[in-house]
């Protein structure tokens, strides 16, 4: 299954100057728990903005750069190969950034998103969510509390097509 894992603000905002806008410590968690132990797919800026790579995942970075080769990971020059390196029986997460969830979305079988509520100036956004091809299976809201400046909900899609 190829899961869209991602936070997006109430106008799809996702970062900016890749780095997150806000900071959620329980959608931070969440992330960890559902994407441990699977492979991750990202863009190459996605990549780099981490300090190093993610414990316990299988790392296949999408670029288009020759000769882009991080050490302990896969890298592929488009989102089919990308995917085409993720064995049959195994789940993918496609965590970002931007672009890549726009080319994602046809492959993508599940969202998982954390809509936080609000909205942010930003230069990478989520895609819209065609209500057509998507229905809400599941949504948990948070509120805002000590350890999170905003309000949020967990929301999970399933591919109706």
């Amino acid at each position: 299954m190829i899961v869209m894992i991602a936070a997006a603000a109430e106008n799809n905002a996702l970062g900016k100057d890749n780095q997150l806008v806000w900071h959620l410590p329980d959608d931070f968690k969440r992330f960890k728990q559902l994407t441990t132990g699977h492979y991750i797919i990202m863009g190459r800026k996605t990549f780099e903005s981490f300090p190093k790579p993610l414990p316990n995942r299988t790392h296949v970075v999408i670029t288009r750069q020759k000769g882009y080769h991080p050490a302990g990971c896969l890298v592929a020059d488009s989102i089919g190969s990308a995917i085409a390196l993720v064995p049959k029986n195994e789940d993918a997460f496609v965590i970002g950034g931007g672009e890549i969830y726009k080319l994602a979305m046809p492959f993508a079988d599940k969202i998982e998103l954390t809509r936080v509520h609000a909205s942010f100036e930003a230069d990478a956004f989520f895609p819209e969510i065609n209500s057509m091809e998507w229905k809400l299976a599941t949504d948990t809201y948070h509120p805002k509390d000590e350890k999170h400046q905003f309000d949020f909900t967990y929301e999970t899609f399933l591919k109706t097509t």
